[in-house]
């Protein structure tokens, strides 16, 4: 193993929600700050002079002004889009047909998954984010590919067999029994396995029959301790659909409730225009909501009511939600999450957009007490941001009256010249 690490530098420390909190009281940056990476973990952390006194043999990396902060946790994504994102002019149902069923169907070709595979993840880590939860195809070596590369380089990842019997192309459908079978397989092959972990992947209702959605959900039942995602009222034409397709349902989130597809390790991507008694069933049962902002913009989907499903006391983490999503990068996502508070009238601060793509997103996945916070014993993956790597961030930084101004100039501004360093598993990447 390789010997105990000081980062010394500015440290991102979260001691509370900051939508249950002041955020700055919530969280805090420190100067003159820095951690200990021994053994893939946080071994100790505190102002940088202590430490050095504590671990006097330490090899220290001092990052100076630079931002410590935890790992990014991406928490809705389709690495099988790596290769279609940014593609123009389409909304959800004709943005499927068009460029995601096409590029999914070229995932038959385990050489194609793991070529992708390891892509998305180069870029992702580019850009800080050091977890990712995501859907894979309806191939087996979709998923094989994804967990292969990322056990490869230690790195924790949530993702799961996409299924659809229905509304799908030819070679992209498969049967309600074929679903459970080669899920419940790769569970089994995967969950658990080092920094891995197997989601349950029902794709959304509209291409999953009743009886595959029954199927998913005894899965679950078999298997509770792994979580469950989906897609949830994305776009109202959408929901319009789902209704025609099970008009006995009570509302969108209904075909998967009488399915057993709602529990609290159930993530909802999306979830836009919710009915009431979604938010409440959602709310009760402590499932998790997804927020994708660039993607709800750029497929013109809707603004999501961060404030007030906070306030009501929902869970919620922050995605990018790639392909239908126009950037890799959590920095970009943030700040399309602040945009679209700006619209609704109840803008977000710095300190909540952080803790949103950190701790927020790290307790959806219910792996808050592992990543997403910087604390002793959690597991040592990090993003370490240059809050001047640009002349435009530079000049605003300059002009700043407290580190939270200057965090915001690199969340609105940023992108992946802003990271200066990605730690996975302890390691610099």
């Amino acid at each position: 193993m390789p010997d105990p690490t000081l980062l010394t530098g500015r440290v991102l420390r979260t001691l509370a929600s900051p939508f249950e909190a002041e955020p700055e009281d919530a969280l805090r940056i420190e100067t003159g700050w820095g951690l200990v990476v021994d053994r893939g973990r946080i071994a100790d952390m505190g102002p940088a002079d202590d430490l050095r006194n504590a671990w006097p043999h330490v090899t220290e990396i001092a990052y100076g002004n630079d931002l410590i902060c935890p790992g990014f946790v991406d928490a809705h994504a389709h690495f099988p889009q790596t290769a279609i994102i940014a593609s123009w002019g389409k909304r959800l149902i004709d943005w499927l047909n068009t460029y995601t069923f096409p590029e999914e169907a070229r995932f038959a070709d385990p050489a194609y998954a793991a070529e992708i595979a390891a892509r998305y993840l180069d870029l992702t880590a580019a850009n800080g984010t050091t977890t990712i939860c995501s859907f894979c195809t309806i191939h087996p070596a979709s998923v094989d590919a994804l967990m292969e590369e990322a056990q490869r380089r230690g790195q924790r990842i949530v993702a799961g067999r996409t299924c659809m019997d229905r509304n799908a192309p030819d070679g992209l459908r498969d049967t309600a029994q074929t679903a459970y079978d080669e899920s419940k397989a790769l569970a089994e092959k995967w969950h658990g396995v080092g920094r891995l972990s197997y989601a349950i992947t029902p794709r959304f209702s509209p291409t999953s029959t009743p009886d595959q959605l029954a199927t998913m959900g005894a899965l679950w039942a078999e298997h509770p301790d792994c979580l469950m995602q989906t897609h949830l009222s994305e776009q109202t034409d959408e929901i319009a659909w789902v209704k025609s397709l099970y008009p006995e349902a009570r509302d969108y989130l209904d075909t998967y409730e009488m399915h057993g597809l709602l529990g609290a390790k159930g993530l909802y991507g999306h979830a836009i225009h919710l009915e009431e008694r979604e938010k409440d069933r959602l709310k009760e049962v402590g499932a998790a909501l997804v927020h994708c902002p660039t993607s709800n913009t750029f497929i013109g989907s809707g603004l999501f009511d961060m404030a007030r499903l906070k306030a009501a006391g929902l869970r919620v983490g922050l995605a990018t939600d790639t392909g239908g999503g126009s950037s890799f990068s959590m920095l970009r996502t943030m700040a399309a999450a602040y945009e679209i508070g700006q619209l609704r009238g109840t803008p977000l601060h710095a300190a909540q957009l952080i803790w949103l793509a950190t701790a927020g997103s790290a307790e959806a996945l219910h792996m808050g007490d592992r990543i997403g916070t910087l604390t002793k014993g959690a597991e040592a993956d990090l993003a370490v941001l240059d809050l001047s790597s640009t002349a435009a961030i530079a000049q605003r930084a300059a002009r700043a009256e407290d580190p939270w101004e200057e965090l915001f100039a690199t969340i609105m501004m940023g992108d992946d010249r802003a990271i200066r360093a990605t730690w996975i598993g302890g390691k610099a990447r």
